[in-house]
């Protein structure tokens, strides 16, 4: 049985990659089990700062693998609605990863592919990338994967994306959104090394409650909520120990200078 997913870590960054080279890392029912396997135990990895998808061989991910979709074809309901489910759980296992996770894409991004940098908190990607979301050429749509592409680019541009299909370059995918940085490969690299540099410079704890924070303020409390739960959140976190040397540390700086 083929591993479709690889694991390394070092020095605080764990790295996944899409290993399913010879099909241009699509994705089937083994390698959404097997990142979600990789994506629980990381999280419960306390050692790791930042998380990295990448994608092995020429292409970052081509979307759906076609073996799989011919077996959905004859799939009941139940069995469809299964393989959904656990593809949705995935992403957003992905999404709300407590570290900040950072998508290194070449080559190109359809589909199911885009769903997955659409997850991510950075998404850079080297030069000729190109992206697409297919899923209405095939009679689909792009669902699962819809929450997460919707908060990245906006209504506006996902209805311009999707609803045509059409497969755009990294210029167009740096306007509207979907791409934070391209360059070559060298130069993502480097942007690559610096966000990582900036990310361990802070406090790790703090890092990992202000990306939850940012998952609640956007996704689970109301305004009126967001009082209260602010306010006892800051207050909580001041009384930690790692916020508790940061704000000493700083203060004395400031006292020398």
């Amino acid at each position: 049985m083929e591993q479709t997913v690889l694991i390394e870590r070092a020095d605080g960054v764990a790295t996944i990659w899409l290993n399913r080279e010879r099909v241009r890392n699509a994705f089937n029912e083994e390698m959404i089990s097997a990142l979600q396997r990789a994506l629980d135990d990381l999280n419960e990895d306390d050692s790791i700062q930042v998380l990295i998808l990448r994608g092995k061989g020429p292409v970052f991910c081509a979307g759906a693998d076609l073996n799989w979709m011919q077996k959905a074809v004859d799939y009941s309901y139940q069995q469809n609605m299964e393989e959904s489910l656990s593809l949705a759980k995935m992403l957003y296992t992905l999404y709300s990863f407590s570290r900040p996770t950072i998508a290194v894409v070449h080559g190109a991004a359809i589909g199911g592919g885009v769903g997955l940098i659409s997850c991510c908190d950075f998404v850079f990607s080297q030069h000729d990338t190109k992206f697409s979301f297919s899923e209405v050429k095939l009679g689909l749509i792009p669902a699962v994967i819809s929450p997460y592409a919707i908060k990245r680019i906006g209504e506006k541009h996902a209805k311009q994306l999707m609803l045509t299909a059409k497969l755009i370059r990294e210029d167009e995918a740096l306007q509207v959104g979907l791409v934070d940085f391209s360059g070559s490969e060298e130069e993502v690299d480097i942007q690559v090394a610096s966000v990582i540099k900036l990310i361990q410079e802070a406090g790790p704890q703090a890092v990992s409650h202000c990306k939850r924070l940012i998952l609640n303020i956007s996704n689970q409390w109301s305004l009126d909520e967001a009082i209260g739960k602010t306010a006892q959140l800051i207050a909580e976190i001041r009384s930690t120990e790692e916020a508790q040397h940061g704000m000493r540390s700083f203060l004395a700086k400031k006292e020398l200078k």
